[in-house]
């Protein structure tokens, strides 16, 4: 195994262009396991980690531009009121040296269907910002997922950032696993409120062969909050709408039966998560008008 430690970013596309199999580390959390205990054996490994650029992020204007090797500790601690899906789901990742180290990029590239970023991403309408010698191009979060553990990059392309708008309202994860800490979720749901489109938006991680979104939930619950006029009023949401939308959730995943949970387990979890954070987040959005703060 050849192990390619670019300096620069010009040099981490050659080397990509140039050995396309080539497999990207940064934190490494996830592909040093899979070296570890013998599931890949790349002929080249490409070091990211002195590509300083990949560890910044930019919050000008309405959009926050997160370097794929941005650790999760720094999203929890400088982006929770930019990004706050993103953030709680970067609380529940694995340990605390492990947010120290792993990044969104990492969870993009492995593409795994439990990933915890994916549920904030589908829910905050990332982009992806996929670059090679050949030029940049911006990928929507709903495409970047192609498949069991596979992803839109092209061979040649690297991920150098994802793009997030900055949440116009409230935002919530949550996730069900065996324990607190350093577990993969049976299943996990994110949810994120657009009052400045009257819309809605959601992700569902460890449920379906690939992160996926409940676009029928969503479609209901937008309706409802439009029709009935609950984004002006913000009143307390009827129990029987919190009912279905949990039931257009559940309906939403293609879950499997593993060792972690069986299929019935996980659409009856999937329910409870999203009545849950829906409750919660609409919590939120009607204590803005209450109690609003000052920047």
């Amino acid at each position: 195994m050849d192990f390619l430690r670019p300096a620069s970013w010009p040099e981490a596309l050659a080397a990509k262009a140039e050995h396309p199999a080539a497999v990207p580390i940064a934190g490494g959390t996830d592909v040093m396991v899979e070296i570890n205990f013998d599931h890949r054996r790349p002929e080249h490994l490409l070091d990211l980690g002195r590509i300083t650029e990949l560890r910044e992020w930019d919050g000008d204007g309405d959009t926050v531009r997160l370097g794929a090797a941005v650790p999760y500790t720094r999203i929890v601690e400088e982006l929770a009121g930019d990004l706050p899906g993103l953030a709680l789901a970067g609380r529940t990742v694995a340990s605390p040296q492990i947010r120290n180290r792993g990044g969104v990029g990492g969870n993009l590239g492995t593409a795994s269907p439990a990933g915890d970023a994916h549920p904030a991403l589908l829910a905050g309408g990332a982009e992806v910002e996929a670059v090679s010698v050949r030029g940049t191009r911006l990928i929507p979060i709903d495409a970047f997922y192609t498949g069991v553990k596979r992803n839109a990059l092209a061979p040649d392309e690297l991920i150098r950032a994802v793009r997030l708008k900055k949440a116009t309202g409230p935002q919530q994860f949550a996730k069900v696993g065996t324990r607190n800490a350093m577990v993969i979720a049976v299943c996990a749901f994110g949810i994120a409120l657009h009052p400045d489109v009257r819309g809605v938006r959601t992700g569902i991680g460890s449920a379906a062969p690939t992160p996926i979104r409940a676009t029928a939930a969503e479609e209901f619950l937008a309706a409802e909050l439009a029709d009935g006029g609950h984004w002006d009023r913000r009143g307390p949401l009827p129990p029987a709408l919190l009912r279905h939308f949990a039931g257009l959730v559940a309906g939403a995943a293609n879950p499997v039966d593993d060792v972690r949970g069986t299929a019935a387990y996980r659409r009856h979890a999937l329910g409870v998560l999203a009545r849950r954070t829906l409750t919660w987040t609409w919590e939120q959005y009607r204590g803005e008008e209450r109690t609003p703060t000052c920047a």
